[in-house]
């Protein structure tokens, strides 16, 4: 809890501020990421609502364009920056239905949230303006563009190997369980040949096991459709040519309008030609892959893009080598929510 300690009257409406994030951006339901550091100046909506004890938000004022304090009937609110709110806004910002103030905190983060607001940070919005040269109230250094952000799609949007291991098992009455398949080779578990195992996995592309049996992995879309906020998504997947429409056709099913671009690496392909993950990222100017497989990771890594390597809830057997999570641009991520967590940490340091 941090107090104001001036006793201009300019001041004196603002009592507190305390750690809010009511548009769900920053903050997760275990609680404020170790990693976030905000650094911006900051607009609040200083009218006295009637729908406070409510902590109504609704207003796109009250949403807000920077972490900013609301004073109102209750505590005030610290509102969370939603870039997405920034475009539409018209400049300059018409006056609002009640007068706006502008306030500065700086380097507001889990160690300085307890430190007092001096009276200088108090500003009018003509002051700030002047000072600034921000009809928004943002530091004169511009926001960072959109990070370009590589996803792929089995086991990290959709749970592919056991809908394979299903047919697998229906079809040729091989029977394992997925915490057997500590590689991606899989002629490797299934004791066959590496041109047998391509043969069943192309067989498998033309069943009702691959085209219907695949359902996207919990938090997946949620946590996606908050990222596009921050982020300029694309898909990356080693998936096959054959099987692109359908690929397509699922993405669009389960993640409308999330991805910018849908890029195949055709591996283990029966035909063609394949691409590296990390030529494909490059070629996207992407700075971030999140990958479940380790080969992946590593070489992705090596080419100078970081890497979230998804292992879903711990449960991934080939994700567990030990000299990939060694790798310093290679972060381990168990499910959808740390994803957000860790690319929003990374977007605001």
């Amino acid at each position: 809890m941090a107090t104001c300690s001036t006793s201009s009257s300019s001041c004196s409406n603002y009592s507190s501020i305390f750690r809010d994030d009511p548009m769900n951006l920053f903050l997760s339901k275990k609680g404020l990421s170790g990693n976030l550091k905000l650094r911006c100046s900051l607009r609040f909506d200083a009218a006295d609502d009637d729908d406070d004890d409510n902590n109504n938000i609704d207003h796109p004022f009250h949403k807000g364009i920077g972490l900013g304090i609301r004073k109102g009937k209750g505590n005030p609110k610290a509102i969370i920056r939603n870039p997405a709110l920034v475009a539409p806004l018209p400049l300059p910002i018409p006056p609002p239905p009640q007068p706006l103030q502008l306030l500065s905190v700086f380097d507001l983060d889990t160690a300085t949230a307890t430190a007092p607001l001096s009276q200088t940070q108090i500003q009018t919005p003509q002051e700030s303006s002047s000072r600034r040269g921000s009809p928004l109230g943002f530091p004169d250094r511009p926001l960072p563009d959109k990070v370009v952000v590589a996803v792929d799609v089995d086991e990290v949007l959709g749970n592919f190997v056991s809908a394979l291991n299903r047919f697998i098992a229906d079809r040729y009455s091989s029977n394992h369980s997925v915490s057997e398949y500590h590689v991606y080779e899989f002629f490797k578990i299934w004791n066959c040949s590496r041109d047998e195992a391509d043969i069943r996995v192309h067989e498998f592309f033309k069943t009702s096991y691959f085209k219907m049996g695949i359902q996207p992995l919990p938090g997946a879309r949620r946590a996606l459709h908050k990222l596009s906020r921050f982020c300029n998504l694309s898909v990356v997947t080693s998936r096959q040519n054959a099987i692109k429409d359908h690929t397509i056709d699922w993405i669009e099913k389960h993640f409308p309008g999330l991805f910018q671009e849908i890029q195949f690496g055709n591996h283990f392909a029966l035909d063609g030609e394949s691409r590296p993950k990390s030529e494909i990222c490059r070629s996207l100017g992407a700075k971030v892959l999140i990958d479940d497989n380790p080969k992946y990771a590593i070489e992705c890594a090596e080419a100078g893009i970081k890497v979230l390597l998804f292992d879903y809830e711990n449960s991934y057997p080939w994700c567990k080598i030990e000299s990939v999570n060694q790798h310093p641009l290679v972060t381990k991520v168990y499910n959808w929510e740390e994803v957000e967590q860790q690319l929003i940490s990374w977007i605001v340091s």
